[in-house]
């Protein structure tokens, strides 16, 4: 699938995670594109004993620290090379357990209930809202959190976008689709399908030459 090849394409240029963070910290969670910035795994609300999923989970940082924190940790990725990735980095980390697959598929075929979904820059961008919103629900306990981050929209470009992932010179580049809303929009296709408290709000950039911020949203199942 051409997905398939995007995303391990994208796992070879992806930076490692830094083996520690600015306050020593071995895992953590970041919900932005800039580290050591934003908030952290406070927003999905969780203990010991929750069952978290993360569709996209990548190479698997956010990932471990949930495990970290006691939950058990469940993650998706469709790209191999992200799966490998992970396990090679937190392969060692009590709780996480990882699933090869299209996030849709994956969890339209299991039953178990979560206490928090989340998705950072992952399948919740990339995916039809109205074709993994309603499995979400499914997959939540009543009052279980999603939440999940992007950049924002750009003014005057909302709906199915195409975003590339570049190659050698030789080739042409890798297209995936992506979903862009502005906040007030995401809020309200949550309520659309079902969700209740929603909220949607842009983090400002870090001080420094980057100035695009980072989209959170955050509802209840």
């Amino acid at each position: 699938m051409t997905d398939t090849k995007a995303w391990d394409t994208y796992s070879t240029q992806k930076p490692e995670r830094r083996p520690t963070n600015a306050a020593g910290e071995t895992t953590w969670f970041n919900w932005t594109q800039y580290p050591d910035h934003g908030p952290g795994a406070e927003v999905l609300g969780i203990g010991p004993g929750a069952a978290v999923l993360d569709l996209g989970c990548g190479k698997g940082g956010n990932l471990a620290h949930c495990a970290t924190l006691g939950a058990r940790a469940v993650g998706v990725d469709v790209s191999l090379a992200q799966l490998k990735a992970a396990e090679a980095r937190w392969g060692d980390v009590d709780g996480m357990t990882l699933r090869h697959g299209d996030a849709v598929q994956l969890c339209a075929e299991r039953v178990e209930k979560f206490d928090a979904v989340y998705s950072v820059f992952g399948a919740a961008w990339f995916t039809d809202p109205d074709d993994l919103l309603p499995i979400i629900r499914k997959r939540l306990r009543p009052g279980g959190v999603l939440a999940f981050s992007q950049r924002p929209a750009i003014e005057g470009c909302y709906g199915c976008q195409a975003s590339y992932i570049n190659r050698s010179e030789d080739e042409d580049p890798l297209v995936v689709k992506r979903w862009d809303y502005e906040p007030e929009r995401w809020m309200e296709i949550l309520t659309d399908h079902g969700f209740t408290a929603a909220s949607a709000r842009v983090l400002p950039a870090p001080p420094g030459p980057r100035k695009v911020g980072t989209l959170l949203v955050r509802a209840r199942g």
